[in-house]
């Protein structure tokens, strides 16, 4: 994060604010600058919380923890720009979580594509009282179209795929060209 910044200035120097007696007093003013080199990276993050917070202007190793907050999991490798776009949607994500809607969603975010996702449903029903609902196996096809289908790493998409979907539901993830 923001911490072991080599040479970093600090904002409010302690030393300058002592009483005149210490200002000229060396031991002091290198005790107090040694206390400032600690707590500069905190006296400036605190000073711009608001940009940290921000997800246009928040740094790149803030993100990953600015996910933990809203409770999505981003990968380091994945550019900043999609780690920006994954925290911002946290909320559509987690609310679409489970649906057609919710994987079409995730599916646009990581690969810039659409996504048509085709289930069974979960409702059955029969026409006697008593009787079992017909059998029907849940599962879904989720067909993905990107312009390149071959910079989509298609192993990461099945798990994200699999992740949003319900756990008894078997998934067929199959990428296309547009």
């Amino acid at each position: 994060m923001r911490t072991a910044v080599p040479g970093l200035p600090t904002p409010h120097p302690i030393g300058l604010a002592l009483p005149a007696l210490y200002l000229d007093d060396d031991f002091t003013q290198r005790l107090t600058a040694g206390l400032d080199e600690v707590l500069a990276p905190v006296l400036l993050t605190l000073d711009c919380l608001d940009a940290y917070l921000d997800l246009e202007l928040a740094p790149a190793d803030f993100l990953d923890w600015l996910a933990g907050w809203v409770a999505v999991e981003v990968d380091e490798s994945w550019p900043v720009a999609l780690r920006r776009a994954v925290v911002r949607h946290a909320v559509q994500l987690h609310r679409w979580r489970g649906t057609a809607r919710g994987v079409e969603l995730a599916v646009r975010l990581l690969t810039g594509g659409t996504a048509e996702v085709t289930d069974t449903g979960g409702v059955s029903c029969s026409a006697e009282p008593g009787a079992a609902p017909p059998a029907q196996s849940p599962r879904a096809h989720v067909l993905i179209r990107v312009a390149d289908p071959t910079a989509v790493d298609t192993e990461r998409l099945r798990q994200l795929v699999s992740g949003m979907v319900p756990a008894h539901v078997p998934t067929v993830v199959e990428v296309t060209g547009q």
